[in-house]
């Protein structure tokens, strides 16, 4: 995050630069970087879990195929999952507040937002494994144990994004998956 987060901060135009000199303004400028790198970080997350729901979605014409029509309603629930986690990944809110913001988040709760974050990308890499494991599972007796796995990493996903929106509003998150 901190290679992503110096990438937005070196391509400052020169107006920020020179403001950034102004006492108090350079947290403002910060602020503001963190907040531009949030956003990029949360649509990458987004995408990268709106492309494993659209697999999950495929595999089940794979599934009807195989004749194993009695498990499509739990390779849905697995794509539902994945689709609403992307979503609500998409809509939340930025990680760190802007100035006038009503919500401030401070280094440590930033520390644990990025650890969340973290978080999503290597539960991404495990589905995607899982998603593997389900494909090789098809036709097989161990489709159902295959989409239980890639079903619980879905919830964890939801569960972890439940923490960070904790961790930005001090309350418990909307229910979402």
């Amino acid at each position: 995050m901190s290679d992503l987060f110096e990438l937005i901060k070196g391509e400052q135009d020169i107006f920020k630069k020179l403001l950034s000199y102004i006492p108090g303004f350079s947290g403002y400028v910060e602020r503001s970087n963190r907040r531009a790198a949030d956003q990029i970080l949360r649509d990458q997350v987004a995408l990268k879990y709106a492309e494993l729901a659209s697999r999950a979605g495929r595999l089940q014409k794979d599934i009807v195929a195989a004749g194993q029509m009695d498990l499509l309603e739990e390779i849905d629930s697995v794509a539902l999952k994945l689709r609403t986690f992307s979503d609500r990944i998409k809509t939340a809110s930025y990680g760190y507040s802007g100035f006038f913001d009503a919500v401030k988040i401070n280094e440590a709760e930033l520390e644990k937002l990025y650890a969340l974050d973290t978080t999503f990308f290597v539960l991404a890499e495990e589905i995607s494994h899982g998603l593997d494991n389900l494909e090789a599972s098809i036709g097989g007796e161990g489709l159902k144990a295959a989409i239980r796995a890639v079903d619980a990493l879905a919830r964890q996903a939801n569960e972890a994004f439940d923490r960070r929106y904790e961790v930005i509003t001090g309350s418990a998150a909307p229910t979402g998956g």
